[in-house]
């Protein structure tokens, strides 16, 4: 059975109406846990929720303000185009204390045309049994039944939840697994991701098949490859949408979102005429933090003039942008002559591999007291940091847990050096490695 992608939810509405609000709250603490890692885009736009058995990604549109000082208008005019053109599902957004005004009826006839399902949300009803009249005034949008509720205080989110979740595609709840590897293509518009992705099915196109019941526009594609099957998650094609090209880049960055939630490992596609970019860097750093498998296709690579320092000098650089990221692994390739394309599919499999291997207990105990002999874990004031015991606790990514003295000393560079001596010993090559550091007492 084909794995459906998660449905995804936008919120819009004019600012100040609470969106930030119903964002942090639906998406839980998790929203916290933004990494300072270079190339990752501060203001955390998406979020994973989860509510009863269905997981989907909501996105905030606040988070994607638009460059011109532009009014308010049309600052939600971009907002509502991103979710009309992302969106499973449209939370539009109002706010009981200033009423209905001009810009929620504009925005509602943008959203009503794109018939995509909205379920109107009026916020701040801190007080439902003296504040119905007010919210029933919104019934004049013409969109449905209002669901008041208040993000501050938590109050009907169930029901608004509910009724976002009875458009969700069939089948959206019973996620099954499907074990084919999942690799995503992603990369900025123009760096040849499409004509990659054909050279690769060649003759083998079995199916394009859009995924039921959502609009969009990543096509997953299956291609068989030595007898193996894998699924493409092609973000290219995400051309059409927009002519303006700002916008167009924050759609096509939320859409690439969207593909790399989905998969197993990453190809970044980076054109080798223009070198890596600060788009291909926030890209990465999706990738990264979600603990994807990653893999660097440099394409184009005929149409540069190469000495035998080039492609030493350009993975340099290229390590150096995305130094947060030292694992990937890197394939200078050419879509238009078909060069090393075929190596494209053993490294996804290395990757995968990698991504999903298990190292046992005894062994990585051995690894960290080897370490820990070779290079005396920090002290503080006296105190020197002690550890106690490794185990892995789950993969893809390998995740593992490190129990110390006290937290506080484990500083990440100590973490990162336990982390070169596993690599030195397994490879895990293309994969991130996640530690989680516990403390305990010395007697426990």
């Amino acid at each position: 059975m084909k794995k459906k992608g998660r449905p995804i939810v936008a919120v819009v509405g004019r600012p100040n109406v609470g969106k930030s609000t119903l964002f942090n709250v639906l998406a839980g603490e998790r929203i916290s846990i933004v990494k300072d890692t270079p190339g990752i885009t501060r203001d955390r736009i998406y979020a994973d929720v989860e509510w009863l058995n269905y997981k989907f990604t909501l996105i905030d549109t606040g988070g994607i303000e638009p460059d011109s000082k532009d009014v308010i208008l049309s600052q939600m005019r971009e907002q509502a185009e991103i979710a009309i053109a992302t969106a499973d599902v449209i939370i539009f957004l109002v706010d009981v204390k200033q009423g209905l005004v001009d810009a929620d009826t504009h925005v509602c006839n943008m959203l009503r045309k794109s018939r995509k399902p909205v379920v109107l949300a009026v916020n701040k009803v801190d007080n439902p049994a003296k504040q119905m009249a007010e919210v029933y005034e919104f019934y004049n949008l013409g969109i449905g039944e209002p669901f008041a509720i208040s993000a501050a205080n938590r109050l009907g989110l169930g029901e608004l939840l509910d009724a976002v979740i009875d458009y969700f595609p069939e089948g959206a709840e019973t996620e099954e697994e499907d074990e084919r590897p999942k690799v995503a293509i992603v990369g900025k518009p123009n760096v040849g991701k499409s004509s990659i992705i054909n050279k690769l099915i060649g003759e083998n196109r079995v199916i394009v098949s859009d995924i039921a019941g959502t609009t969009r526009d990543a096509v997953d594609t299956e291609v068989t490859y030595n007898k193996k099957q894998y699924v493409l998650i092609d973000t290219a094609g995400l051309r059409r949408k927009n002519k303006i090209k700002e916008e167009l880049e924050r759609y096509m960055f939320v859409r690439t979102v969207a593909a790399v939630e989905r998969a197993d490992v990453v190809v970044l596609v980076i054109d080798a005429e223009e070198g890596v970019t600060e788009q291909d860097a926030k890209i990465a750093g999706v990738a990264h933090e979600r603990g994807k498998g990653m893999i660097i296709a440099v394409n184009k690579w005929d149409a540069v003039e190469k000495n035998d320092k080039t492609m030493n000098e350009f993975s340099g650089k290229v390590r150096d942008t995305l130094s947060f990221m030292p694992y990937a692994e890197m394939l200078f390739v050419s879509a238009k002559t078909g060069q090393r394309l075929p190596k494209l599919f053993e490294t996804i499999d290395m990757v995968m591999e990698n991504h999903a291997l298990r190292v046992q207990t005894g062994v990585l105990n051995e690894i960290m007291t080897e370490a820990v002999a070779m290079q005396q874990p920090p002290t503080d004031k006296g105190k020197r940091l002690k550890l106690f015991y490794i185990t892995q606790v789950s993969v893809k990514p390998p995740t593992f847990v490190i129990f110390v003295n006290d937290k506080e000393l484990m500083h990440f560079s100590y973490t990162r050096y336990i982390e070169n001596r596993i690599r030195d010993a397994f490879g895990f090559r293309g994969t991130p490695l996640h530690f989680i550091i516990r403390e305990r007492k010395e007697n426990e």
